[in-house]
């Protein structure tokens, strides 16, 4: 559905494109026709600049349709930077027109040339021009806005230096009418100013496209964009490049070492909805790593220890603090068919990093395998049954309610217990997790085979 809008859109904007091309060949026919016949300059200089326009609008409508081919192998980025290309053709174009102009204005005005004689048609086809070019500006200001085409934005520039243009004819052929000898003569310097400038915005804006310039707003507001994500999502790279009104980004962000590989792409999809929304149609490219900068020392312990690929899981992180010195202890996992050695040399590892930090004069490393995945034997019912109401009384004895929801599995190692126990909402998490643990221990101690306990509190 993608490629057939994209396809659309293209062929739309090809067909505003043919209509230009035929409004300037007939503007052409119409002003250097009359020109040549009543000798008026001004007519001439505005045909030459309409005949300009033919070629240009040639030329964009040729890269109106490369710039609509998706992106391939050779052209990563698409290959919309066509249209630029075409744009600046188009500026070349009307600089060698106002090049013309200009030496046959300025000859005419030295040689005192005598003024042309004007007739009523001559003034009709200013009026032709002027609606026909308010027209297909109007259209390529259209398209430009709708598909953000800067081959149509360009057109639709040339097209208001052309009313301009046209204007600067009538004044110059009401001039001379009103006895102002050099009227027509200096009303095409006046067309060749326009073409001029016109050429020069092309060139400045095409040019800063093509060599990835990108304006400080813009990348301010991308920035913005980023900074609201708030304080656990840190810039650390930007780069951004435009090619025909569509942004790319290259974006680095750093989240905290202690986060898992599903938070951080969070972060990264947090990343690209807000480029997205400050810059519409932008494709963006996050990487995320663990942040260096800023950290306490619990998380610049887990960034040490998780920085050993063999380190799956580091936790129960406990720092305890003594006059001008902290101790460290935490436990650290390791794939269970590992041997001691090699743990013990990536904790020796861990331990000399965490060591090195400023203020740490201990640090104890408790290292564990990480767990298999485990058999669950068949349930006995009736088994299972006696164990469950010897729980729920326990249960109901410590904490005053029956547990929410209780199961057991079955393993080798013993009766493995999912409790879920509800906990008045206005308990801290320390006095919940404290409630807990004591159930734990309680159901070890007092229900035979329970071999692990996992107690989930909730509000």
């Amino acid at each position: 559905m993608a490629h057939r809008s994209e396809g659309e859109h293209v062929l739309t904007q090809r067909a505003t494109t043919l209509v230009s091309i035929v409004a300037a060949s007939l503007l052409v026919i119409l002003k250097l026709g009359v020109g040549l016949l009543t000798g008026s300059l001004g007519l001439i200089s505005s045909g030459i600049e309409s005949s300009g326009d033919v070629v240009a609008a040639a030329l964009t409508f040729f890269a109106v349709g490369l710039g609509g081919r998706p992106a391939d192998f050779d052209h990563p980025y698409g290959h919309r930077r066509a249209e630029n290309l075409g744009a600046l053709g188009e500026a070349a174009l009307l600089l060698g027109g106002g090049v013309l102009v200009s030496v046959e204005a300025i000859t005419r005005l030295v040689n005192s040339a005598n003024a042309p004689v004007i007739h009523w048609y001559e003034f009709a086809v200013i009026g032709v021009a002027l609606l026909v070019e308010l027209t297909r500006m109007s259209v390529a200001l259209l398209g430009a806005r709708r598909y953000e085409s800067a081959a149509l934005r360009a057109n639709a520039l040339h097209f208001a230096g052309d009313i301009a243009g046209s204007l600067a004819v009538l004044a110059g052929l009401l001039a001379v009418r009103a006895g102002v000898h050099d009227g027509d003569s200096l009303a095409a310097l006046l067309v060749a100013a326009i073409i001029f400038a016109a050429a020069i915005r092309l060139i400045v804006n095409n040019t800063n496209a093509l060599m990835d310039h990108v304006p400080a707003q813009t990348r301010t507001t991308a920035e913005r964009a980023i900074a609201g994500l708030g304080e656990d999502i840190e810039l650390d790279r930007l780069r951004l490049r435009e090619s025909a009104g569509r942004y790319f980004a290259d974006v680095v962000v750093s989240v905290p070492p202690g986060q898992a590989v599903v938070e951080g792409h969070r972060a990264a999809d947090l990343v690209e909805n807000a480029l997205e929304q400050a810059l519409p149609g932008s494709d963006v490219v996050v990487h995320v790593e663990p942040r260096r900068q800023g950290l306490d020392l619990r998380d610049r312990v887990l960034a040490i220890a998780l920085s050993e690929p063999l380190v799956k899981e580091a936790h129960d992180v406990t720092i305890f603090e003594q006059r001008g010195s902290s101790s460290v202890s935490l436990h650290l996992k390791f794939p269970a068919d590992l041997d001691l050695r090699t743990a013990h040399e990536i904790a020796e590892r861990v331990e000399q990093a965490i060591r090195a930090r400023p203020g740490v004069g201990d640090v104890q490393t408790h290292l564990e395998p990480l767990e298999l995945p485990l058999a669950a034997r068949a349930p006995d019912d009736d088994a299972d049954a006696r164990i469950g109401s010897a729980i729920e009384q326990l249960v109901c004895a410590r904490t005053g309610s029956a547990p929410q929801r209780l199961r057991l599995f079955s393993t080798d190692a013993g009766h493995v217990l999912f409790l879920t126990l509800v906990v008045d909402p206005d308990e801290s998490l320390t006095d919940a997790h404290h409630l807990a643990g004591e159930l734990e221990e309680q159901l070890r101690k007092q229900i035979p085979g329970i071999a692990e306990v996992i107690v989930h509190t909730e509000p």
